[in-house]
């Protein structure tokens, strides 16, 4: 099962979500409550996605992060996904949504809009 929670913390003037374990139907819903408490309010929202503790993934997760991430941009905002491991690479790979939720290594990082690989560029040799 996930490890969803705690509910989202404050960073800087972003919303993050941290999810941990197992991504599937049966724990997709807690993760879909998440997102929505995590987008209550008005005005501007930006949301990062920390998926970095996350073992497996299914398709499953795909609706209510596209919701997320159209609600953001309707409300001028954003949502960036945190990713290290393969199996949300794969799953986001699958779904041709790559561009959408391009892989970033950490939440500083997303906060920054510093993609993985184009910090991975950036790195000495």
């Amino acid at each position: 099962m996930g490890t969803l929670g705690p509910y989202p913390d404050l960073f800087d003037e972003c919303r993050v979500v941290r999810v941990g374990g197992e991504l599937d139907l049966t724990t997709t819903p807690a993760f879909a409550r998440d997102l929505e408490d995590a987008r209550h309010g008005t005005g501007r929202l930006f949301l990062i996605v920390d998926l970095s503790d996350v073992t497996f993934m299914d398709g499953s997760v795909l609706d209510p992060l596209c919701a997320a991430w159209r609600e953001c941009r309707g409300r001028s905002g954003w949502v960036r996904v945190v990713q290290t491991r393969r199996a949300p690479n794969l799953v986001f790979r699958a779904a041709d949504l790559l561009k959408r939720f391009p892989r970033y290594a950490s939440a500083q990082d997303a906060w920054q809009d510093v993609p993985a690989d184009r910090a991975e560029a950036d790195r000495p040799a």
